[in-house]
């Protein structure tokens, strides 16, 4: 196929718009679960499912032998950093709602920006960009409840909080480490097998030791939770989005993926009742415009010039 990539269209956001919401379910279905099953558990569970899987489809291809040589390191230091994602969100869903999770989680470009502008010169951060991340940071201050009576916070709320920011630093630092290693060559399904293997094995071998493993309740609620996490979203939904990649903008489909967020704060408050703080939602209006600008600065750029051309 052709290398030129097309720009945004009807499919294009009809198939992020179903993206999005599944990504988005998926902090509401682990909490909606955890009575019948380990948060931890759910999520070790969700990455053998979907390693099997990728396994399975790695095995049908090929093509990915001559690259294990040159990505075995870092593709072990992605899955550790993938499986201490997963480890701060199935701790931090102890503490705090879904809605929270899903807002600091997608913090995560703010952290591998700044990790990318370190380590290579090519992703200097620009001027848009770094207003961007002041205006997250400034934006999780709020949220956290900057200004307020702390007694009066919940105190577990917040730590759940800051969970959920660790696995935001945990996914930027997976994204840093997948871009400035030969893993940003190598074939999707390689990357994404050793981050589920790896994280697999870690958040099993967590659980056991610390007695998570048990009980389990099969019921309807918790099957469906496993299922979708390990099939469409860790599975599915990622194949999608690799084949949307090679035929679409990556920066228009950045653009799209900041619903996620806003399905998981929906999600949260429709399915499982949240309570949302006038705090908390100021506080995640300012960081998804800082993730948009940290993101999509071209893009932003771009709108920004044709808007003064036109008051012209």
């Amino acid at each position: 196929m052709s290398g030129t990539r097309k720009g945004a269209d009807v499919f294009l956001f009809q198939l992020m718009l179903l993206l999005c919401a599944i990504w988005g379910l998926q902090q509401v279905a682990i909490k909606l679960a955890a009575a019948d099953i380990a948060p931890l558990l759910q999520v070790a569970l969700r990455s053998g499912i979907a390693a099997l899987l990728v396994g399975a489809l790695m095995l049908w291809q090929r093509g990915w032998q001559g690259w294990l040589g040159a990505t075995w390191g870092g593709g072990v230091l992605a899955g550790v950093l993938f499986a201490l994602e997963f480890f701060f969100i199935a701790l931090g869903l102890q503490y705090t709602s879904a809605s929270h999770m899903a807002v600091f989680l997608y913090t995560a470009p703010i952290f591998s920006a700044l990790g990318l502008h370190l380590l290579l010169p090519s992703e200097r951060l620009r001027v848009l960009q770094w207003l961007g991340i002041g205006l997250c940071f400034a934006g999780i201050a709020v949220a956290f409840g900057a200004g307020m009576d702390w007694a009066a916070l919940d105190q577990r709320m917040l730590l759940g909080d800051a969970l959920g920011l660790l696995a935001g630093m945990a996914w930027g630092a997976t994204t840093v480490v997948v871009r400035a290693s030969r893993l940003s060559e190598a074939p999707p399904t390689l990357t994404l097998f050793y981050q589920l293997g790896v994280s697999f094995v870690l958040l099993l071998s967590y659980a056991a030791a610390t007695d998570q493993l048990g009980p389990i309740h099969w019921t309807p609620i918790s099957f469906a939770s496993v299922l979708l996490q390990g099939v469409v979203v860790s599975f599915l939904s990622y194949l999608a989005w690799f084949w949307l990649l090679r035929r679409y903008l990556a920066s228009n489909m950045a653009v799209f993926s900041f619903m996620t967020p806003l399905f998981g704060v929906s999600f949260g408050v429709l399915i499982l009742d949240e309570p949302l703080s006038l705090n908390f939602v100021a506080g995640a209006v300012l960081v998804l415009f800082g993730i948009v600008l940290v993101s999509n600065h071209a893009w932003v750029g771009k709108r920004l010039s044709l808007w003064r051309y036109a008051e012209r």
